[in-house]
């Protein structure tokens, strides 16, 4: 059948490669893409949704996946369910649940689902009544969409309030601080669980670790993602049936009940306190880096699997995944997280790829001689596959060796938790 992708970040290349593999793909569409995923398949530069969705039924389309949030939330399901075509994601009363925090933790509460303390407000007052009751370090979050930044551990009770007053101001995050949620901090640590669901059933994926922090060691500010490995091996059996039957399938069952059936991605990030599971927060996609690592994973019909969530017979798929172990190391620009950096040429050893080891594409494109360049932000993340996570983990490093351009940035630790554990 022929697919179509909306977006261009490595998640979606990642996808797009998987699905470049399945049997069952005939012609596969990027919109928009990036300037690598034409290895893969045909960028379109359609933004507009009701444009896309026709473009959609002109190519007898059968299956359409979005990638990221921002398309989420604008409807993009809803869009493309009206015109009668196959699409994976939730519709826009679901994807709320990443597009407001504070809708997402008032629906965590009104459905007993496990999460830390908290108050919704937009009165700093209010914010800093509530931050006195609390002990340092204090989460201070933006209500809206904030590519994954719009969040503040404060280690005082005056930085958390000050936060707070800054989000509210608008100083902070624009229109998407004008909420904020405000919550204890919970001393654990940290899984990324993910979901495919089609409204009733599900099935979990192999649970990951994400790397936040810029820099080697945890240091440095938080960004989209630094790298991620899977399967975590702190996921235990136990810990991972908790996790559905305390916060998945309450998740599904209540969204159906109120009339907003989640389908799609499900991201449930986790902080586990004493072997005991917390809600951090809802994403409504696959998270980047952790879909790469997921995707290298996957040993089955990334087609069947995403096509049969999408019309509501998920029950019919059971997906495999192998055995190894999946570490991915995220390349970024120079002065990412910060700001933009100059377009810098990309290297590549023409040994650089081989069954353990593969490259996924994302802020990169073509300069007029036709060689990729790092345009900013995270470039490209370097995939290690091996039969446990250190010669995973060896083969990553090994790739991201083979790899130049100027200003490349990366950590040095991914997956250092398991390893350590």
């Amino acid at each position: 059948m022929n697919a179509l992708i909306i977006g261009g970040g490595a998640r979606e290349y990642a996808i797009g490669r998987a699905l470049r593999a399945d049997k069952n793909c005939e012609k596969l569409y990027f919109a928009p893409g990036n300037g690598a995923s034409e290895k893969l398949g045909a960028n379109i530069a359609i933004a507009d949704l009701e444009e896309l969705a026709d473009f959609a039924v002109k190519n007898d389309i059968k299956l359409t996946i979005v990638g990221g949030e921002e398309f989420l939330t604008k409807g993009a399901v809803d869009v493309f369910r009206a015109k009668n075509l196959a699409i994976f994601g939730p519709a826009k009363a679901a994807a709320r649940l990443e597009g407001s925090k504070a809708f997402m933790k008032n629906f965590l509460a009104d459905n007993r689902i496990p999460t830390a303390r908290y108050i919704e407000t937009d009165d700093p007052n209010e914010a800093a009544r509530f931050i006195a009751t609390l002990n340092a370090p204090i989460v201070v979050k933006a209500d809206g969409l904030c590519a994954g930044k719009g969040v503040i551990i404060a280690q005082s009770a005056e930085e958390a309030v000050k936060a707070a007053r800054d989000m509210l101001s608008g100083t902070s995050f624009a229109e998407a601080g004008k909420r904020v949620v405000i919550e204890e901090f919970l001393d654990g640590f940290e899984l990324s669980v993910f979901a495919i669901s089609d409204g009733r059933d599900f099935i979990v994926l192999p649970a990951c670790q994400d790397h936040k922090r810029l820099l080697t060691g945890d240091q440095g500010p938080n960004t989209g993602g630094m790298g991620a490995y899977a399967p975590a091996p702190l996921a235990t059996d136990e810990l991972l049936e908790k996790i559905k039957a305390r916060i998945i399938r309450p998740t599904i069952d209540a969204a159906r009940i109120d009339g907003m059936p989640f389908t799609g991605v499900l991201f449930c990030g986790i902080m586990v306190v004493d072997n005991e599971p917390f809600t951090l927060e809802f994403n409504v996609r696959f998270g980047d880096p952790e879909c790469e690592a997921l995707m290298a994973l996957l040993d089955s019909s990334a087609i069947e699997l995403f096509y049969n969530a999408a019309i509501g017979r998920l029950s019919e798929v059971k997906p495999r995944f192998s055995d190894k172990k999946a570490v991915g190391v995220v390349i970024a620009a120079k002065n990412y997280p910060y700001g933009s950096s100059e377009p810098a040429t990309i290297t590549i050893a023409d040994d650089a790829e081989n069954e353990n080891a593969h490259i996924l594409f994302a802020a990169v494109s073509k300069n007029a001689e036709g060689k990729l360049t790092a345009s900013g932000g995270r470039a490209l993340v370097a995939m290690g596959l091996g039969d446990d996570v250190k010669s995973a983990r060896r083969n990553a490093y090994d790739l991201v060796g083979k790899i130049r351009f100027d200003g490349m940035q990366y950590r040095t630790d991914i997956a250092y938790q398991a390893l350590r554990s």
